[in-house]
């Protein structure tokens, strides 16, 4: 056991974060992983090149660089291995396509990303995979759902836009009995306040575009496995020929460092401008998992350890008022970007679209609209937002 890793036993999340990846000792004392861009990978002799064995073959199949993301995230994750891929998307889209071939079931949560529906309902769809979207609330009732064909469930816990918290453990166990493998997108919480592999889930994926970079400047996605499931995850990757590259990934890793104190900013500003809207007139419902009123809180306080920046609110306004009212609201905001994606350091807004969802009822009495709230200070944020209101009212 080297040094680092003894003094990283027990250590906090900080900490760790701030170690994890890179031994300077293996690299001349630098305290950063070098960057090495690579495509081509020399073999010291034909018996060499024959065995390929020795530990990089090809850029494609890993560097150092990428290695020290990999076994960061594994640290973090409690997994067995680690893939990076080009975008968020492509997080979900590996495993699914390393899971499920023409016949099966596969049963996807209602409040998933709606990238993630798209995929489902037109590439999967295609490939002759049968796809049940199954209600967020369902907990035990899943086994209700799973057919003998069944091979893939899948969870997002809190659920995209409308943060629906789910059994996770519960939903696990019952669908390995049935032989199942669970997959679990977990970009709002992270593996910082939350472990799903701890939980039963065999898959856990990243938008790692979101807090692990933290800077609205990179695209990539981490998916991690169990011990069971990751020989099969590692080969259909190879298959398909996707990875990261090693500047971003290098990025990444530099992000990583201050994903911690950046969550714990991001937790503390939200959960205050969450409490405060709650208290407003003009706004219908708050969703966010660590507000007591919220339905999913027990669970949320069960089993996270914290919260990140991004929630919705209902904006109270009549059925013929809706959009008017949604964009007079936007349209007001300085602070606040329009702009999709979240976990950068700077607050964003958006329009909720909810139209796609099948059993999971929408919020009613208004449009609901999604917060990034950013690293910014919290009485800025509220004069923004109070700008939003005003415009809104007027309509």
């Amino acid at each position: 056991m080297k040094n680092k890793d003894l003094l990283l036993s027990g250590a906090g999340d900080n900490t760790r974060l701030a170690h994890l990846g890179n031994d300077p000792t293996d690299y001349y004392g630098f305290v950063n992983p070098p960057v090495v861009r690579a495509s081509t990978v020399l073999f010291p002799d034909a018996q060499a090149m024959a065995d390929g064995k020795q530990k990089y073959t090809y850029g494609t199949h890993g560097t150092p660089t990428t290695d020290a993301l990999c076994e960061a995230i594994n640290e973090l994750d409690g997994a067995a291995g680690t893939i990076l891929l080009p975008s968020g998307l492509a997080a979900i889209t590996i495993p699914f396509l390393a899971y499920l071939s023409p016949g099966d079931h596969a049963l996807i949560v209602d409040s998933v990303y709606f990238p993630t529906r798209r995929f489902c309902n037109t590439m999967l769809k295609r490939m002759g995979v049968e796809i049940e979207y199954y209600d967020p609330l369902v907990g035990a009732g899943i086994e209700a759902l799973i057919k003998p064909n069944t091979k893939l469930v899948h969870l997002e816990a809190p659920g995209s836009n409308t943060f629906e918290m789910q059994e996770v453990s519960v939903i696990s166990a019952i669908a390995h009995k049935h032989g199942c493998v669970v997959t679990m997108d977990n970009t709002w919480a992270t593996p910082l306040y939350f472990k799903p592999l701890d939980h039963g889930v065999d898959i856990t994926m990243q938008a790692a575009t979101k807090y692990p970079s933290g800077h609205s400047d990179l695209l990539m996605g981490f998916v991690s496995a169990n011990k069971e499931h990751w020989d099969t995850l590692n080969e259909a990757n190879m298959l398909l020929g996707l990875c990261a590259a090693p500047d971003d990934s290098y990025q990444m890793l530099r992000g990583l460092r201050t994903m911690g104190v950046r969550l714990e900013r991001h937790q503390q500003s939200a959960l205050a401008i969450a409490e405060w809207l709650e208290g407003r007139d003009d706004v219908g419902r708050v969703l966010h998992p660590a507000l007591p009123s919220f339905p999913g809180h027990d669970i949320w306080k069960r089993d996270f350890k914290g919260a990140s920046g991004v929630f919705s609110f209902v904006l109270k306004a009549g059925a013929d008022e809706f959009k008017a009212k949604s964009h007079a609201f936007l349209n007001a905001l300085k602070l606040f970007g329009l702009g999709y994606s979240w976990g950068g350091y700077e607050s964003l807004a958006v329009p909720v679209g909810l139209s796609d969802r099948v059993v999971a009822k929408a919020p009613e009495g208004g449009p609901v609209i999604r917060l990034q709230i950013g690293l910014e200070d919290v009485a800025d944020i509220r004069k923004d937002l109070e700008a939003g209101f005003k415009a809104a009212s007027a309509v």
